[in-house]
């Protein structure tokens, strides 16, 4: 079963297990299937509020006749014929992660730019190319591409000899965000000692700030040496170095 397409009584027996309260995983076991299907599917379709078993099934069958009606073009660097992957399954795919990163909270167009990057083979497009795939004007691109810039998820390099950039995901894009992540939690904390200092430790409000900024402080540290060992783990494991990422 894992790999075929989820049926009609697979989406109703997801309703019925976010209904019960049960978890991805647990939802998943039950269907012997990865834990990934069952999120992307949810996620795509109306997240655990919204999840419907036969707006999931229309919508399936839509997404099935449109990919048997128009093949999509599959661009230089992604899966295509010969590499033993389907290119209309990547492309469902990338979807899902997008649908997916929005119901985490990121911006939708965002989520699609980086998903359509991370699933491409050399983990680059340039935004010529990015438009195309996405069926988006140059400005969406450009305003997504800024957001990933600052969150650390995506770099800009210039594309060889050429004026224009190439938009890149590296393998250690998560590193790089938490790290991120890790320095806006540093910097909250800052804001919130000083606004501890204003408002008196003694007071309720000043409290409050404080134990924030204590908080927040301890969780960027934690996440820092967290995402500082896992790489350490890695370049051990695979006999690299585990050097500063590229900026």
């Amino acid at each position: 079963m894992p790999g075929a397409r989820l049926t009609r009584e697979e989406r109703r027996l997801i309703a019925a297990g976010l209904t019960a309260g049960l978890g991805y995983g647990e939802i998943a076991r039950q269907l012997d299937r990865p834990t990934s299907t069952v999120t992307r599917e949810i996620a795509r379709n109306g997240g655990p509020s919204g999840y419907r078993a036969d707006n999931a099934q229309r919508a399936a069958v839509r997404r099935s006749r449109r990919s048997r009606a128009a093949p999509p073009r599959v661009p230089e660097g992604t899966a295509g014929p010969g590499d033993g992957r389907d290119p209309v399954a990547v492309e469902e795919y990338a979807a899902g992660l997008a649908e997916l990163l929005a119901h985490l909270g990121m911006p939708r167009m965002v989520g699609r730019v980086l998903a359509c990057l991370y699933v491409t083979d050399r983990g680059s497009l340039t935004a010529a190319e990015l438009v195309q795939r996405l069926g988006v004007s140059p400005a969406s691109v450009s305003k997504a591409i800024g957001y990933l810039a600052d969150q650390e998820l995506v770099r800009r390099e210039r594309d060889g000899g050429a004026q224009r950039e190439r938009y890149v995901v590296d393998d250690d894009i998560w590193y790089r965000s938490l790290l991120a992540s890790a320095q806006r939690n540093a910097l909250l904390a800052e804001f919130a000692r000083d606004g501890a200092d204003l408002l008196g430790p003694d007071t309720p409000a000043g409290a409050r700030m404080a134990e924030g900024s204590a908080f927040l402080e301890h969780m960027g540290a934690d996440i820092a040496r967290a995402a500082q060992r896992r790489r350490r783990q890695r370049a051990r494991d695979t006999g690299t170095e585990a050097g500063e990422p590229r900026g």
